[in-house]
């Protein structure tokens, strides 16, 4: 949702044509993300070739990131609208809490040998409880006007805060066994994880979303001009209450799948899970000022921090390092976003 720009040439008849295939890739932010992952994987590769090119290394690497990927997707669709949710590291352990206390309910105070029923249930449990913190979102930063900043900050803490309630401060660690053995270390296809194929499954479905449907577009042109959004006849109100509900929506079904694959709520685990999103989204490209992202990028934002954790453990670097490298590689996303915007409205 962008105006065009010099790089966009007329025909004769004054109409506008998109330029070569090659000058709008180099063009892209995706173009330059994706080098910088290709590049880290080469590095990584040369150095400890035994080591990290290897399948165990990225089927692990694959599985480390599903439940991120999906938290990330929501949040793609949040910073698109020049919002902010740094509540869905917290909506995730709620939503895991909810479910694994209805198994267990559900199960007489003990789910390790729960059927596929109570299984059913506890994910139901568990994407009404996203929903449910989604819509609270959306209601207070679309309806009563609160910035998203300060209302995430709110019901980040508060959904921290009711998950530990429902459990006395305790992790849920009573898990059908079924649910684990199927769907956290279950494999498909030859090998590919079945968390893996739920991760790719709904990440496909929010690039449909967000790129092909009128949804995707009313989100581009909240996030670029929410005036001008509304004067065009788009209810921004109720888009921004749909974006926030498929955000927390998405944050319940990663945090089934995360209770599946830990066996447990693991709470402490997910401390910074909302950062994480944040950070590779905008890595992805997404912009924080709103209207300009896509799915793709954020695929390979997911990627770039997990890839250099990955190869910095491998090689035996210090925890310290791979921290500070995240830091640089977010700067640099976020300094490369400026610049780009700048340098489009300067046309």
């Amino acid at each position: 949702m962008s105006a065009p720009t010099k790089d966009i040439q007329t025909t004769v008849d004054g109409e506008f044509v998109k330029p070569p295939l090659g000058k709008r890739l180099v063009g892209a932010n995706t173009f330059w993300i994706a080098l910088v992952l290709i590049a880290l994987i080469a590095v990584f590769t040369a150095i400890a070739p035994a080591e990290f090119a290897t399948v165990f290394t990225f089927q692990t690497l694959l599985i480390e990131t599903s439940v991120l990927l999906v938290l990330s997707v929501g949040m793609t669709f949040v910073i698109i609208t020049s919002g902010i949710d740094l509540s869905v590291g917290s909506v995730l352990i709620f939503a895991g809490m909810v479910a694994g206390k209805t198994m267990e309910a559900l199960s007489g105070g003990d789910a390790s040998n729960a059927g596929w029923g109570v299984i059913l249930a506890g994910l139901v449990a568990a994407v009404l409880a996203g929903a449910v913190w989604g819509l609270i979102n959306g209601f207070l930063i679309a309806v009563a006007g609160i910035p998203p900043l300060i209302v995430t900050l709110g019901t980040m803490g508060a959904a921290l805060g009711v998950s530990l309630l429902l459990n006395n401060g305790s992790d849920v660690r009573t898990v059908p066994a079924q649910l684990t053995k199927t769907l956290g270390y279950g494999t498909l296809f030859g090998g590919i994880p079945n968390l893996v194929l739920v991760a790719v499954v709904i990440t496909l479905i929010g690039a449909w979303l967000l790129h092909t449907t009128r949804f995707g577009r009313y989100t581009y042109a909240v996030g670029s001009n929410a005036e001008a959004a509304r004067r065009s006849g788009i209810g921004v109100t109720a888009h921004l209450l749909k974006v926030y509900l498929l955000t927390g929506f998405l944050a319940g079904i990663a945090g089934f799948m995360s209770l599946a694959y830990y066996a447990s709520t693991t709470v402490s685990a997910h401390a910074t899970d909302n950062l994480n999103s944040i950070s590779a989204t905008v890595m992805g490209g997404t912009s924080l000022f709103g209207g300009i992202g896509s799915m793709l990028g954020t695929v390979i934002g997911v990627f770039i921090p997990a890839v250099l954790r990955k190869g910095f453990n491998i090689t035996h670097v210090q925890d310290y390092w791979q921290q500070i490298a995240v830091g640089a590689v977010l700067i640099a996303a976020v300094w490369f976003d400026q610049r780009h915007r700048r340098k489009r409205n300067s046309r």
